[in-house]
């Protein structure tokens, strides 16, 4: 039940981002969610792709430093606290959020949110329990 996720450091300078997004074009890479945090020097992009291996694969090539994650996909209801409904039960369960961000594509009439944990098996676990769904990443990759 988790996705696999690259995460890309860039320099935070003109062309940088735009070089990343030709390259996984290029290589026939579709990009499906990203978020990107910067500072004065630099950026992190993260990226869920369809082609996880082909894009860590290409971008080495040209020269970036590219990791692999594992995050957890996770409907959310697309409503007024749904969201807040979510981190209650994360709360409740004890379970720490490093960082978050919005998926490209709705799944039904959900939204979709990536989330990176301090312990996935047991945000996974806590979020089946109390009957929200975590998507496969088979499913996410071809949102």
């Amino acid at each position: 039940m988790k996705v696999e996720q690259i995460s890309i450091f860039i320099e935070n300078k003109s062309g940088r981002l735009a070089e990343v997004t030709q390259t996984l074009g290029e290589s026939g890479v579709n990009i499906r969610a990203l978020s990107l945090a910067d500072t004065s020097d630099f950026g992190i992009l993260r990226l869920i792709v369809d082609k996880t291996d082909v894009a860590k694969l290409a971008l080495k090539e040209r020269g970036f430093t590219v990791s692999k994650t594992e995050v957890v996909a996770v409907e959310v209801p697309d409503r007024p606290a749904g969201l807040a409904g979510i981190l209650q039960i994360l709360d409740a369960g004890q379970v720490n959020v490093e960082y978050m961000y919005a998926f490209v594509e709705r799944c039904g009439g959900n939204a979709v949110i990536i989330f990176r944990f301090d312990d996935a098996e047991t945000a996974i676990k806590v979020l089946t329990q109390n009957n929200v769904h975590v998507l496969e990443g088979e499913r996410v990759y071809t949102l």
